[in-house]
């Protein structure tokens, strides 16, 4: 019988959701079912937050790290987001040495991460720098909808200004590569327009004829299954229906808004373009019900599952 994957899963900003979150997973026996979880964590908050939901169902080991004193729920502090990081750089170079088979991340704080002197916006960015990474992108992927991102986390103008024949090729590439690892062999990826109704033949805006259009037209001279450009209002709707694999949204909200309205508690973000494998929730640390046994573990459980079944294929 196949060993089962040891998996690293932090415990993200230790004043949010994500210590209630994994212990929440740390009951349920289909975690242990999947995998061989290792939180990296503080031990302290754990034993918080296990307090509040109740008891694991089986041992789990733990990685401990004494970051967090005076331990508050729901606030904004520098020192937990200096925690959160040191919990990242942890499964980062565990994930690296191959000690673990992927690591799985629970939410964090932006402003927390910037007011500890953190220079990284958010996982994606931080887990790249620390892999030597800079080509790589976010993917949300649900029951339903796999989306990838040609920008992510950037002013709107400057996403307009991103719209760009190789950096949208480059992301058709991987997701291409991203769906190819979850052993599809020739992933459909549908490209979204930037404009209304993708530009309606340049009456709406010229982004689809100069730039969109081009790097599609190279993808599928590469032998990549991409069409397009689609229209951003109902390409979503298409690909929910079985159509696609997967959609290329030209920005964050495009992208984030119809796959967290399809399955926010059950929807992940994948970073691809990596030397590793990283699964997380797609949801923020919930500062408003940190610390009162409400919130929802099923995006983890996802994140925990998704990482179980690509490890286990490969």
């Amino acid at each position: 019988m196949k060993e089962k994957p040891r998996l690293a899963i932090t415990m993200g900003d230790p004043a949010g959701i994500g210590p209630e979150i994994v212990a929440k997973l740390l009951r349920l026996e289909e975690t242990f079912e999947l995998c061989r979880p290792i939180v990296i964590g503080n031990r302290e908050t754990m034993n918080k937050a296990e307090a509040i939901v109740g008891e694991p169902s089986a041992a789990y080991e733990l990685e401990h790290f004494d970051n967090v004193k005076d331990h508050t729920w729901g606030e904004i502090r520098a020192d937990f987001g200096r925690a959160a990081a040191d919990y990242i750089e942890r499964a980062s170079k565990l994930a690296l040495e191959k000690k673990v088979a992927a690591m799985i991340t629970a939410p964090i704080h932006k402003e927390a991460l910037k007011a500890a002197g953190v220079p990284y916006p958010g996982h994606t960015e931080m887990i790249a720098s620390l892999c030597g990474v800079s080509n790589y992108g976010m993917m949300l992927a649900g029951p339903s909808l796999r989306v990838i991102h040609v920008s992510t986390h950037v002013s709107l103008a400057e996403a307009i200004r991103r719209v760009k024949p190789e950096r949208i090729l480059n992301t058709i590439r991987l997701g291409h590569e991203a769906l190819k690892r979850e052993h599809i062999a020739s992933p459909r990826i549908a490209v979204a327009g930037l404009n209304p109704h993708a530009g309606e033949s340049g009456l709406f805006g010229d982004e689809e004829i100069l730039y969109i259009s081009p790097a599609i037209t190279e993808a599928q001279n590469e032998g990549i299954n991409a069409s397009g450009p689609y229209p951003p209002d109902t390409v979503f709707v298409q690909a929910t229906k079985g159509k696609f694999d997967l959609v290329i949204a030209m920005y964050h909200d495009q992208g984030h808004i119809p796959a967290k309205l399809l399955a926010f508690d059950n929807s992940i973000n994948v970073t691809v373009g990596l030397p590793i494998l990283r699964s997380s929730v797609d949801h923020g640390t919930a500062f408003d019900i940190a610390g009162t046994g409400i919130a929802n573990e099923s995006s983890l459980l996802e994140a925990v599952r998704y990482a179980a079944r690509i490890t286990g294929e490969n």
